[in-house]
């Protein structure tokens, strides 16, 4: 495989950044060069709902330089990546538009769950550390300027993603015209962030002591540049370290901390709100190390790109994380687990031995998996209205690493896993569901549907049935001496929606164990 030069490119907040990678199989992945500039479209956003059509036209200059940069490099491969000042704005698909027509660049806006799940292969590629470190209970935070997104990592599991709306920009210009001196800002910062985290431990953190805090954003990594030789970059620091460069910064106003620690004018002003956020962290969580990595999502963008086309070998399974995720949902709505294994098992059984029928990708297999995971969580909120319980939950939740069009996929396969399924024409136009999204749905609600039937009494009486697949039969054989009758039953119910959608034959078998 040749080697491949591919950008990254990022419109974040308060600057937009283009890094340009050499991809090769032998080397990896190495940064050749770095471009940024300063844009203030969060506080736009913050102040007026959208961005100002001023910072639009000089997003646009930039993003034009970006691409004639990318010429002189011969970028084969890029990606724009827009984050949450372009999520949140009130005309995002407006300004997509035009921003793409005038630059000739594809933007894709990145959910939450996308940004933060680009964050981790960010950390993954620029810390040595990252699996060793997430071993240990850890929180991944992103100070964000309007939001705050914690994640938090034990046993090298995801046990929980959760976005907080307070933010470095926020907090900073909603308290300004109150703050009677820095201590009093201080004050004000700790007191709605204490509030903050007591509800995250209270249900999240429980008795786990997190040692680890792996801060992302914020511009804390700026302090330590003071610190650092040629030869000796800082990445973490203790408790201690951390909490005597706070006292040094607290009561700084951003013209000081620029001087003192040599840092551009531009970037100071949410620093101290970040630092409070942190030390608040600390006291709130008990932790012991604060990270502060060397990397922007740019870095992270072009990791998921080299992964994915094999240009870099990844020793930590972000699929798992995501599965992982589910799963916690899946806990915290009371969902019966032993139930949910069956269903899995199964359900991944019949998507690889219809792999020539159905031509659906793994990233299909894996949608179909967190779907089996979440299908009964409804059922916590109400046992007769349990599909549409279960949709307003997964819509509601977070899962990190999806695109808000596969949680709107993951959210209708549930629904529709116990409602009739509508044709396409009936479709909820609201959810923007194009006619290959439709029949991926379709598809893996048809699977989740047949094998549901299989544990109808939730008895797990067919945990140890086989599937197989040939001339267009697929047959489950369920080796048991149960009585079958209402599995049986409702799976003759729910194949005739599974043999309209693949037009292949369910069959179902009981081997009688001696």
């Amino acid at each position: 495989m040749a080697v491949k030069m591919f950008a990254s490119i990022t419109i974040g907040s308060s600057e937009t950044e283009m890094k340009v990678f050499e991809l090769s199989p032998r080397k990896g992945m190495k940064e050749i060069d770095w471009i940024n500039t300063r844009l203030n479209l969060g506080v736009d956003v913050y102040k007026m709902g959208r961005i100002g059509n001023r910072n639009i036209e000089e997003l646009c200059q930039v993003l034009k330089e970006f691409k004639r940069i990318m010429a002189g490099y011969r970028v084969e491969s890029y990606r724009v990546c827009a984050t949450s000042a372009f999520r949140e704005t009130k005309n995002a698909v407006v300004l997509v538009d035009y921003i793409e027509k005038q630059t000739g660049l594809e933007i894709e806006v990145l959910s939450n769950a996308e940004q933060r799940f680009i964050d981790y292969k960010s950390i993954a590629s620029v810390t040595a550390e990252f699996e060793t470190i997430i071993q240990n209970a850890t929180a991944i935070v992103d100070i964000g300027g309007t939001s705050m997104q914690i994640s938090l990592f034990d046993k090298d599991k995801l046990i929980t993603t959760q976005n907080i709306r307070v933010g470095n920009v926020s907090t900073k210009e909603e308290l300004a015209p109150y703050e009677k001196n820095r201590s009093h800002f201080e004050k004000m910062v700790t007191e709605i962030l204490n509030h903050e985290f007591a509800g995250f431990n209270k249900l999240y953190q429980k008795d786990r002591k997190i040692k680890n805090l792996i801060i992302i954003g914020g511009n804390l990594r700026e302090l330590m540049k003071r610190y650092e030789t040629t030869d000796h970059k800082i990445t973490s620091v203790s408790k201690e370290q951390f909490m005597g460069i706070y006292q040094k910064i607290v009561n700084l106003d951003p013209d000081q901390i620029a001087a003192d620690f040599d840092i551009s004018l531009e970037m100071t002003p949410v620093i101290v709100p970040s630092a409070i956020y942190c030390r608040c962290m600390i006291d709130s969580f008990g932790v012991e190390t604060v990270w502060l990595p060397d990397y922007s999502l740019s870095e992270g963008a072009a990791y998921d790109y080299a992964e994915k086309n094999q240009y870099i070998q990844c020793n930590h399974s972000f699929e798992e994380d995501m599965i992982a995720s589910a799963r916690s949902i899946s806990k915290r709505y009371k969902c019966s687990q032993p139930h949910i294994r069956v269903l899995e098992n199964l359900a991944l059984q019949v998507f690889d031995r219809m792999k020539k029928v159905h031509g659906m990708t793994q990233r299909d297999r894996l949608l179909l998996q967190i779907s089996v995971i979440l299908h009964n969580c409804g059922k916590f909120i109400s046992l007769e209205n349990v599909a549409d319980c279960a949709y307003n939950i997964i819509m509601a939740t977070e899962i990190i690493g999806l695109s808000q069009t596969e949680q709107n996929m993951i959210a209708y396969i549930v629904k529709y896993n116990t409602m009739p399924f509508p044709d396409y024409e009936d479709f909820d136009t609201a959810a923007e569901i194009n006619i290959d999204d439709y029949l991926r749905i379709a598809k893996l609600t048809a699977i989740l549907r047949l094998v549901n039937s299989l544990d109808r009494t939730h008895q797990q009486k067919c945990a140890e049935a086989v599937v197989t697949f040939k001339d267009n039969v697929l047959k489950v054989v369920a080796a048991t001496r149960e009585d079958l009758t209402l599995e049986a039953r409702t799976f003759e119910e729910k194949g005739k929606f599974f043999e309209g959608v693949f037009h292949v034959h369910p069959v179902f078998k009981q081997k009688k164990q001696l």
